[in-house]
């Protein structure tokens, strides 16, 4: 298993194990957007949360979305509609309020 990858499975199981981790986690990541390589880090930290609550299929379904395009949208060079994010979000139980 290569280090991002064992990275990302460490984030994803903390997430999993302190649900309340989850909305600080995506907060911080909301705070620093307008930073440099923010925006891929939100989309990151988005599909760790995504990851951890169901899924990409469970949650695509819940979103409304199919798993593809939840993929594409989470992905570091997606660029997914402020629709597409807010339905993520609720997807995962929260909401983007929960982030200020």
């Amino acid at each position: 298993m290569n280090r991002s990858k064992s990275h990302d499975d460490s984030v994803i199981g903390m997430i999993r194990n302190d649900p309340e981790l989850a909305v600080e986690y995506l907060r911080i990541a909301f705070e620093e957007l307008d930073e440099d390589g923010g925006q891929a880090s939100f989309l990151t930290a988005l599909r760790h949360v995504v990851e951890a609550r169901g899924g990409m299929a469970e949650i695509a379904e819940k979103a409304g979305l199919s798993r593809e395009s939840l993929y594409r949208a989470l992905s570091p060079k997606g660029n997914p509609t402020l629709r597409t994010m807010r339905q993520v979000v609720h997807a995962t139980g929260m909401t983007f309020a929960a982030l200020m």
